[in-house]
């Protein structure tokens, strides 16, 4: 888990070589000519917190409804929705679950537009899609996803941004601040902050996560892999769900991690951890910046808010490692998971 954690920087510099930038560009000039209504995702486990922040940046930039697909609808009810309008987008790191495939093919026969992200191009949900974007992560050695986790944001995100662009090439602006993430992402996991938070939290009973718009995957993301790597029950919430009653849970002995960044959804946050101020909670802040209200922050590079999701991510695997580690379990073969999880 920490080699592939490491890796990340290099992987962020692989999508932008122009072998994996111009195919992605492909797809997302296809993409903007069939001009979809709207857009499906559908996706499970780590995948599903990487299409959700798809679903974030689709209706932000490119004005378009976005939704999570419910994969039993079609694989356990046999529903067949008419999605002849749509984009319908499969996120699977190994492209090998049966119901996301199912999914796809349903989607393709009724019309859609079918597009899988995956890292193996060669795998049943690549070959049952019309279009097809490889995120080019290599072998991941931990079950624990993370290299493949950010890069299907980071594919995902010139993605979206090349269907903006109308011709999937990325504007001059753009392609800059994607090229200097891979620097930022280095200096970020040479940071020992987060690490060092792990004798804190050996013997933590529960923990809680919570983020707004782009930083609510994050949490999610944050709390599975707690959950995977340590067996920590941890429960994600976005800032404004956890106002409408989980708070009451919040106290001293309950961490809670608050991703919370420099723009919109960052201000927005700032409700949330005074009313945890109040409560005593033990907080840690990630993001750029002094944050009030926090104890503790894990400081982040100053970055678009959209971008965040690259970096953030980032000492939250490095604590679900360091964590799982002070608490004698072994992050790199979690009991009970498989690398591939066949649901239907």
């Amino acid at each position: 888990m920490a080699a592939d954690i490491a890796e990340q920087p290099a992987g962020y510099a692989r999508l932008l070589e122009p072998v994996h930038a111009d195919p992605i560009a492909e797809v997302a000039a296809a993409v903007a000519a069939r001009r979809p209504r709207h857009v499906v995702f559908t996706a499970r486990g780590t995948s599903d917190h990487a299409a959700l922040y798809a679903a974030y940046l689709t209706e932000i930039r490119l004005g378009l409804p976005a939704g999570l697909a419910s994969p039993s609808a079609v694989t356990v009810f046999g529903a067949r929705p008419d999605l002849s309008d749509a984009l319908v987008v499969g996120v699977s790191q190994s492209g090998g679950s049966p119901d996301l495939t199912e999914v796809l093919r349903v989607a393709r026969a009724s019309g859609a537009l079918t597009l899988a992200v995956t890292n193996n191009p060669s795998s049943p949900l690549a070959e049952t899609a019309e279009l097809a974007i490889d995120v080019a992560a290599g072998h991941e050695r931990a079950v624990a996803a993370t290299k493949t986790y950010t890069a299907e944001l980071f594919a995902l995100l010139m993605l979206v941004e090349g269907v903006r662009a109308g011709d999937g090439v990325l504007p001059a602006e753009e392609r800059d601040a994607l090229a200097a993430l891979p620097d930022l992402a280095a200096r970020l996991l040479d940071d020992p902050t987060a690490r060092g938070l792990a004798p804190r939290y050996r013997f933590a009973a529960r923990m809680v996560t919570t983020g707004r718009g782009y930083a609510y995957p994050t949490a999610r993301e944050a709390a599975l892999k707690l959950m995977e790597t340590s067996y920590l029950p941890a429960l994600a919430f976005s800032g404004a769900d956890l106002l409408h009653g989980p708070l009451a849970m919040a106290d001293p002995d309950v961490p809670v991690l608050a991703v919370v960044g420099a723009g919109p959804g960052g201000e927005s946050m700032r409700e949330v951890l005074a009313k945890l101020g109040e409560r005593r909670a033990d907080v840690v802040a990630i993001g750029p910046g002094d944050v009030a209200g926090s104890a503790s922050r894990i400081a982040v590079p100053p970055v678009d808010e959209r971008y965040a999701p690259l970096l953030d991510i980032l000492p939250v695997q490095q604590l679900a490692l360091a964590l799982a580690l002070a608490r004698g379990e072994d992050p790199d073969a979690p009991r009970g998971l498989k690398k591939v999880t066949s649901t239907l």
